[in-house]
This record gives C-alpha cells, structure tokens and sequence, in this order.
C-alpha cells in the first residue's frame, strides 16, 4: 500500500513538472513567434515614418498607454483561446511599429547598424542569463514582484517628467535603470513559468515579452547616446 501511495505522488509530480516544461515551452515558441511582427512593425514603421508622439509628446504618450492597454486587455480576456494569440501578434506588431522611430534615428548614426546589432545581442545574452538563473537556482523569487513593480512606476513618472524637461542626463539614468529593472522582471517573470506561478503560456509570453522589448529599447538608447557617431 505504501508503494502504490508513493508511486501515486511521484506521478503526481511528475505531471505538474510536465505540465509547467510545456507552458514555458509553449512561451518560448510564442515568444519567438512574436518576433516576426514586432520586425514586420519596426520595417513599416521606418519606411512610413510613423510616429505618435510627432506632434505632441504628451498627446503621443496618452495614445500609446490608451492602445497598449486596450491590447492588454483583450489579450487577459482572450488568453485561453487562439484569439489571445492573434490579439498578442496584434500588440506586438503594434509595438514594432512604435519601435521604428528609435530605429529611425539610431539608423541616423554611421554605426546605427551596427548599435542595433549589439542591443539585440545584449538583449538576448540577458535573456539566456536569466532564464538560465531562473532554472537552475534554488531561490525564490516571487518576492521581488512588489518591488519591481514599484521601479516600474517610478522609471514611468520620471520618463513622463522628462517629457517636459527634456534632459538628456535624466533619459540616461532612466534608461540604465530600466535595463536593470526590466533584467530582473525577467528572472522573476521565467521563474513564475517554472514555478508553476503562471500557468497560462499567452500571459507568460506578454510578460516576457515585455521585459525584452523595454531592455532592448533601453540599451538601444544607451549605446546611442553613449556610441553613437554622426561622421
């Protein structure tokens, strides 16, 4: 009787751990997925030019919170069928379309191509550092979500007061803290996958998703204002 209870709990455990590797498999795939109309919005974006925040920051800044968390929305009210797929392709194409005026204008430096390649490589050396962390380490930490929302909060009421006073050392101090902010949203994002703290992959792969995007645009705006060459 023993023997059968034990072997009873091993199964059980090993379907919770085969159910948590296929949600972050699943992330993984979805997450590489939505690479390719984040791309496809970064290209149309550069070649329309497009831009929100051109004729006014402030205006710009409302517009994009308002479409954002619209997608976010329907995305959490679609996340158990395949139109919170086709509503995560929608928001990611979107955020390529507001990543081309960064690309527009790192692509202005005689090294642009070259800056972008290297946030890229930084994003994905991050990416395979705290996803590797996230796995391996014994810790917990589901703790650091309070706190790492509040440096969220204060990264977006600085970036809202620079608007207005448009100093190039404050963007720069954002940015590097952003970069680390959004580094460990990512260790803590993943280890929610494995943990079995998020168990839909749809959320899982805006989490991250998100994380990414804001590191990558942040160290893309680092190396720009730190590497960036007009000659």
């Amino acid at each position: 009787m023993y023997r059968n209870l034990q072997s009873t709990t091993f199964a059980g455990h090993g379907d919770i751990a085969a159910a948590r590797h296929r949600v972050l498999r699943n992330t993984y795939w979805l997450l590489a997925l939505s690479m390719i109309p984040t791309v496809l919005g970064a290209w149309i974006g550069v070649q329309l030019k497009f831009s929100l925040f051109a004729a006014s920051p402030m205006m710009g800044f409302i517009a994009y919170m308002a479409i954002a968390f619209g997608f976010i929305y329907v995305i959490q009210r679609t996340k158990t069928s395949g139109w919170g797929v086709v509503a995560l392709l929608g928001f990611t194409f979107f955020m390529g379309l507001l990543l081309s005026r960064l690309i527009s204008y790192t692509l202005g430096f005689s090294n642009g191509g070259t800056l972008i390649m290297t946030a890229f490589g930084g994003t994905a050396a991050i990416m395979a550092v705290m996803a590797s962390i996230a796995t391996v380490s014994k810790r917990d930490f589901s703790g650091m979500g309070k706190w790492l929302f509040a440096g969220v909060l204060a990264i977006l009421i600085a970036g809202v007061a620079n608007i207005f006073l448009q100093v190039p050392a404050l963007y720069l101090v954002i940015s590097v803290i952003a970069v680390a902010v959004f580094s460990a949203y990512l260790l803590y994002d993943v280890q929610q996958v494995i943990n079995g703290g998020e168990t839909n992959y749809i959320s899982a792969t805006l989490s991250i998703y998100l994380d990414l995007y804001n590191i990558f645009t942040n160290l893309l705006a680092i190396l720009g204002i730190a590497g960036g060459s007009r000659e």
